[in-house]
């Protein structure tokens, strides 16, 4: 499974910017797809994340500000982001969980897109 991220850039402070994700590969395989980010000097976060079923959860500080969706059918999860603030700014991957299920067993496996950079100016 390879992912493409698109969408990331500078916006003021109060803006919106809109992330989508190209999944492409074994693209059956993929559970779960979220969004993670990581600002200079932290760890790596998770943002939101969203079921093959379309149910989304999201970290406590962007709910209500951010909205993470999914296109079955186009193969794209997309991340909303309101009302964006300067601690928002990081660098956002997109993330996909795998289920590979075969005679000899079942192996849960990751990928990663390669991140795009966000980021809110004062």
């Amino acid at each position: 499974v390879q992912l493409v991220e698109s969408g990331g850039g500078l916006v003021q402070s109060g803006g919106s910017l809109r992330l989508s994700c190209l999944a492409s590969g074994s693209i059956d395989t993929i559970t779960t797809m979220g969004w993670f980010r990581q600002a200079p000097g932290k760890e790596r976060e998770l943002v939101a994340d969203i079921t093959k079923a379309g149910s989304p959860t999201y970290e406590g500080r962007v709910k209500g500000r951010f909205t993470i969706s999914r296109d079955n059918a186009k193969n794209m999860v997309y991340l909303q982001m309101n009302s964006l603030k300067p601690e928002d700014t990081a660098v956002y991957y997109c993330h996909a969980d795998i289920r590979v299920v075969t005679i000899e067993g079942t192996a849960d496996l990751e990928a990663w897109g390669q991140g795009t950079l966000v980021t809110v100016s004062s």
